[in-house]
């Protein structure tokens, strides 16, 4: 137990220093000193609480789930009907009350009509229950309408969606440690450290970034257009602000291309040196662009965004490489927004902002100046104890702790996690739980010289005997610690990152490190007592 060869006494020295290498340009930049440039800097990550930063709250437009699932249903059973062997007549769909509803020509067709819809619906869950009823009224009338628990659980599904692409949104953005979950059924939390420029944020979470391409209709009137008045079939949308034309334009309602079969969205420049964004599909969606385009050359399509027309173009030529481009008035920043916004995905329902508070750093500043000055009024406490208790072997327990709290920030940055006000917290317990260990080992062996044991057995016992002790108890911790982190969010998570790390570096300096000290101060002294 206190034999400790020079490669060993190395090899935990060379740990020992590395870890406090590391911490060293986080104890900097928490001084607010500069590290040197040419050292590395492995820092950690201040919370929000501590570097200010933005918090949002996202509200989620549920209704709009209903209408999405409507005209998504409308083109697929058009689809079917259209694809089924034989076709199948239908007369013009209705969308009126929140259901679908349409007529089948040929009365004998009513039954194939039904084996080929049924299978068009789901059962939800454990409920038994399916997400859309269908019925056959006056002999050939068909009614599609969504169940309450369909609807839900696609509410449910969107928002966990939408959770997944503001996360990806974010990430782009290369902002650090950002807290994004879910509140309620219809809002997500966003909170962001050391932002600087919120305006930025909320632009990019406010943008759908729903991404079509569809046939203007032109046996539309510009003067019905202005009235409101489109053949059937088609929709009235905007040009964009920044759009080229202005006013609105009549677009095919159907039979577009969804931006969802993209796989990449860079922005670029076009043959005049302005900013565009160059799209890439995936090989389904290549296939249908190829064949709009080859299906349509001489003809305008509209490219919206969000429901704006960004410009509207001819095709000359089929497009077959399966890369478009997109221009519309950006400039090299709104490009690249829109960029990350279709790479991260389309927000599959629009999202609201109905709260938003700052945190300024100056308020970080003061909870860091308090928490320090916590840390060291604990601190200090803790260790005028030890050493008042237990002399030499006291110090010892003090640069352990001196060592671990250096450690813990070493790791901390090493990993780049994010340090919340509850992380501080979580360094004083750690001060305060980190000399457990040695209060064990130092009254067990206290315990084996009051038997009678020699000094070197009595050390030898007593840390063989206190370890058992030592394990079972932070093995417990750690999995508190463990569940913390993984069923909780924001400053839970950064409470239990700072005490899992802080139990496995306080049982190696409490119990490793302070073994080695004890060993050398034996073999070199050969203390006939202790005075523990």
């Amino acid at each position: 137990m206190l034999d400790f060869p020079r490669w060993k006494r190395i090899w935990l020295w060379g740990l020992t220093l590395a870890g406090v290498f590391l911490a060293l340009p986080s104890l900097t930049m928490l001084a607010g000193e500069r590290w040197p440039s040419q050292l590395p800097d492995p820092e950690i990550n201040l919370g929000l609480d501590l570097a200010g930063g933005s918090h949002i709250l996202l509200e989620a437009d549920t209704a709009q789930v209903r209408s999405l699932r409507l005209e998504a249903m409308e083109e697929e059973v058009r689809r079917a009907l259209r694809d089924a062997d034989p076709s199948i007549a239908i007369g013009d769909i209705s969308t009126a009350n929140g259901r679908l509803s349409f007529m089948v020509e040929d009365e004998s067709q009513v039954d194939a009509a039904r084996e080929v819809l049924l299978p068009m619906t789901e059962g939800v869950g454990l409920t038994g229950q399916r997400d859309w009823t269908i019925n056959v009224v006056d002999g050939q009338r068909f009614i599609f309408e969504p169940t309450e628990v369909g609807l839900n659980q696609a509410v449910e599904n969107a928002m966990d969606t939408a959770t997944d692409v503001v996360r990806r949104r974010i990430d782009e953005l290369g902002t650090r440690e950002p807290t994004i979950i879910r509140q309620g059924d219809d809002r997500i939390v966003v909170q962001v450290p050391g932002l600087d420029d919120p305006q930025a944020l909320k632009a990019l979470l406010g943008q759908t970034a729903k991404l079509e391409f569809k046939l203007v209709d032109q046996t539309a009137l510009p003067t019905d257009i202005a009235q409101g008045i489109v053949p059937p079939g088609s929709q009235i949308l905007p040009f964009a602000p920044d759009a080229s034309q202005q006013g609105a334009i009549a677009v095919r309602r159907l039979g577009g291309i969804q931006g969802d079969q993209l796989t990449n969205a860079q922005q670029g420049y076009d043959q005049n040196g302005t900013p565009v964004v160059n799209i890439t599909f995936n090989q389904e969606g290549g296939r249908k662009f190829a064949a709009l385009t080859t299906a349509n050359v001489g003809k305008p399509f509209a490219i919206i965004l969000d429901g704006e027309v960004l410009s509207a173009p001819n095709i000359n030529e089929p497009i077959l490489g399966g890369s478009a481009q997109i221009s519309g008035g950006f400039s090299v920043d709104s490009a690249n927004a829109l960029a990350i916004s279709l790479r991260s995905g389309a927000l599959p329902i629009d999202l609201q902002i109905v709260e938003e508070r700052t945190v300024g750093p100056d308020l970080g500043a003061d909870s860091i100046r308090k928490g320090v000055l916590a840390l060291m009024i604990g601190g200090a406490a803790v260790l005028a104890f030890m050493f008042a208790t237990y002399g030499r072997f006291g110090l010892y327990a003090n640069a352990a702790i001196f060592l671990n709290v250096l450690i813990i920030l070493g790791i901390m940055a090493l990993l780049g996690t994010t340090l919340t006000l509850p992380g501080i917290a979580g360094f004083v317990l750690t001060i305060g739980t980190a000399v457990d260990a040695n209060v064990l080992i130092n009254e067990r062996i206290r315990e084996e010289r009051r038997r009678g044991r020699r000094v070197v057995q009595a050390v030898e016992v007593g840390y063989r005997e206190a370890q058992r002790a030592i394990i079972d108890a932070n093995v417990t911790n750690v999995i508190a610690g463990v569940l913390l982190f993984l069923f909780g969010s924001g400053p839970i998570r950064g409470f239990a990152i700072v005490l899992i790390i802080g139990i496995v570096t306080s049982v190696f300096t409490a119990v490793t490190m302070t073994r080695m000290w004890v060993a050398g101060y034996l073999r070199k002294h050969r203390p006939s007592d202790l005075n523990i």
